[in-house]
């Protein structure tokens, strides 16, 4: 697909049209890869090292999230968009040439399908496609922890659309740039130190709990007022936390979901994920242009009572929002704490991808 937008760049026949074909194309394939890629890190990486290893993937998007903007910004003006798009082909030839060098185990698989089931129809495509789910389904720690991690990308998909609103409500886009820089650095930290610590000091889902709480705290203060200081802090605080929660989730599920339906089940965590974070991309903004901002306004409903303790104007809408969606975080995790199959979920279930990989 790079190749193709690098040739029409070339010819100057690239269109807006094709920008959303390709990124559409692009989006579809991720939807395939990213499951795959979680599956195989348990495939390629001894059990007691999957914490460090899912935490220097985090590395690497924090990374990518400080430096891509940046980078991207300084090619497009030396060696235009004809460039990058070349570039960006060289980088998926280097990917491929190193997946192709890296050996997978072969994994054990039973020995008495017949030809018969191995073929391939649209009924056979469904029961593997639910397999997935029905496995979680049976078990109530990890059902209950999907549906747990499903507020966590609730909650992000609006503090995407939120924050940057919030933050020019009484700063200036320099200042937002430096927010901006501070919490990616926090991201950044936070995928270093899920790195080095690895998980080992103990249950990752106590680790999970705790860290939501503290992306609750940190929305909370964030909204709590209309500082530049405040919001990078808050914003330093949610960031720092979200590598290590999804690095310790990832883990879980890698740990306790045989090999053979890890792609599937992570497949089933995307759709949950995207579902999650679409919706509330799609209804946040008119309802907070609807509802919170015109109550937090200067004679708006709240004013006289929430807007003594936050401010009232523009963004002090958002802010509450935020504050909410603070509290809403740190009530989850106080409830799954108090959810005994959720909290006992890596002690009732045993591990199951020792004795789903051999070598050879």
């Amino acid at each position: 697909m790079a190749i193709i937008m690098m040739l029409l760049a070339t010819s100057n026949q690239l269109e807006v049209w094709h920008v959303y074909i390709a990124v559409s194309l692009s989006s579809l394939c991720t939807g395939f890869q990213w499951p795959a890629y979680i599956a195989a890190i348990a495939q390629i990486v001894p059990k007691q090292h999957l914490s460090r290893a899912n935490g220097m993937v985090q590395i690497s998007r924090a990374v990518a999230r400080i430096l891509g903007p940046t980078i991207a910004g300084f090619m497009v003006q030396s060696i235009g968009i004809r460039g990058v798009l070349l570039l960006d082909f060289c980088t998926y030839s280097a990917g491929i040439i190193t997946l192709l060098a890296i050996h997978f185990p072969v994994l054990k698989t039973t020995t008495t399908q017949t030809v018969a089931q191995k073929t391939a129809s649209l009924a056979q495509v469904w029961n593997e496609a639910i397999s997935g789910w029905n496995y979680v389904a049976e078990r109530a720690g990890l059902l209950r922890l999907i549906l747990f991690t499903g507020v966590i990308y609730l909650t992000e998909g609006v503090v995407q659309v939120v924050f940057w609103p919030l933050v020019l409500s009484f700063g200036t886009s320099s200042e937002l740039g430096i927010v901006l820089s501070i919490s990616g650095c926090g991201m950044l930290f936070g995928s270093i130190a899920v790195s080095a610590w690895g998980g080992r000091l103990g249950r990752r889902v106590y680790g999970i709990l705790f860290f939501v709480g503290l992306q609750g705290l940190c929305l909370c203060l964030g909204g709590f007022k209309a500082s530049i200081f405040v919001a990078a802090i808050g914003g330093f605080g949610y960031l720092f936390a979200q590598p290590i929660i999804i690095s310790s989730n990832q883990t879980i599920w890698q740990c306790k979901i045989p090999i053979n339906l890890q792609g599937r089940i992570f497949a089933l965590q995307s759709l949950i994920e995207r579902s999650a974070m679409i919706s509330t991309q799609l209804t946040i903004g008119p309802l907070v242009d609807r509802l919170f901002e015109p109550m937090m306004a200067e004679n708006g409903l709240l004013a006289d009572s929430l807007g003594k303790l936050i401010g009232v104007g523009p963004g002090r809408g958002i802010a509450l929002l935020l504050i909410l969606l603070g509290m809403l975080n740190i009530g989850a995790s106080i409830t799954a704490y108090r959810t005994p199959r959720l909290r006992q979920v890596e002690k009732e279930l045993p591990d199951a991808i020792a004795s789903n990989v051999v070598s050879g």
